[in-house]
């Protein structure tokens, strides 16, 4: 009878299953201790400043001295800000200008570079159009605001060499938005080629000669065969594309000055601004967690719309 009784718990579901569960946490222990300084990191430099700025937005915040609590006063103030709509609009503008160049050039240049049958030409202009995302916008700012001088500036020599007058290109705000936009779609052009080009290496051989036996010609292999086969990267290389949208920040501070800001300051200048130069710690922090619910907001509605899992 004991062994029956034996034999009964060794069989009954519910023990084994708790049996085999506490098992699994056991084994789990080293990688959920191996966690543990992730987690950390996050919660002091992430989570913890997030939590302490809901509160000094909530306060007309002084470096040294009191902190009285005003409540929402501080959002009110930047919702009622005329220059934070205008810095939105003008963000609006950039990022959308950004994304719609920068979506299309790394596409249409890793499928130029795929098409070289000479590897020594492909892998060089690869490591040319790359090398810019490897320097600082400090570097790549002060580079191209000294080309683009009026006075020595190596464009306007170019174009006085061919008898045109010198073009104030970071005087003039209309000329001075593209210019930040052109360059900014230079700079990070290269990265997002090198990942389409990647996902180029990874298609089937066999859908071409499919294709071709199907009697496609070069353009409708790339309409029908290549551009369906990249839209998984496009996806991906998209949404985190418009995810920093919101938060481009150090080309516009790099290469702003005080003719062209009403045009080029954006979201982040604004909070630079209220924090540092006018000294508006509250201010800058609603700002700032406005910002955040938008860039939220934007991803989720990018998400729904690519309809991304991950």
């Amino acid at each position: 009878m004991a062994s029956t009784g034996l034999l009964h718990q060794q069989t009954n579901p519910s023990i084994v299953y708790r049996t085999r569960r506490l098992s699994k946490w056991k084994r789990a222990i080293p990688l959920y201790v191996m966690l543990l300084p992730t987690i950390a990191y996050f919660m002091a430099l992430t989570y913890y400043p997030l939590v302490h700025s809901v509160l000094i937005s909530m306060q007309d915040f002084n470096l040294i001295g009191n902190r009285p609590f005003v409540g929402i006063e501080n959002f009110r103030n930047v919702l009622t800000d005329p220059t934070f709509w205008v810095d939105f609009r003008n963000t609006l503008v950039l990022g959308v200008s950004m994304l719609a160049i920068g979506f299309v050039a790394p596409i249409v240049i890793a499928l130029s570079l795929n098409e070289l049958m000479q590897q020594w030409l492909k892998r060089s202009v690869q490591m040319i159009i790359y090398l810019p995302h490897l320097f600082s916008w400090v570097v790549v700012g002060g580079l191209w605001i000294q080309l683009l001088n009026p006075d020595g500036g190596l464009v306007n020599a170019v174009l006085n060499a061919f008898g045109i007058s010198s073009v104030q290109f970071m005087s003039d705000p209309n000329v001075a938005r593209w210019v930040i936009i052109l360059v900014s779609v230079w700079k990070d052009v290269g990265f997002n080629c090198v990942i389409y080009l990647a996902a180029l290496v990874g298609i089937n051989p066999e859908l071409y000669a499919s294709a071709q036996v199907d009697g496609a010609n070069r353009w409708q292999e790339t309409w029908y065969v290549t551009i369906p086969c990249l839209a998984r990267t496009m996806q991906i290389v998209g949404l985190l594309s418009i995810m920093g949208v919101l938060r481009m920040f150090d080309q516009i501070y790099v290469m702003r000055n005080a003719v062209i800001d009403p045009t080029v300051n954006v979201l982040m200048t604004y909070v630079y601004d209220q924090g540092f130069t006018q000294m508006n710690i509250g201010q800058a922090t609603a700002s700032a967690l406005i910002i955040l619910l938008f860039s939220l907001l934007l991803t989720v509605f990018t998400r729904r719309l690519v309809r991304y899992e991950i």
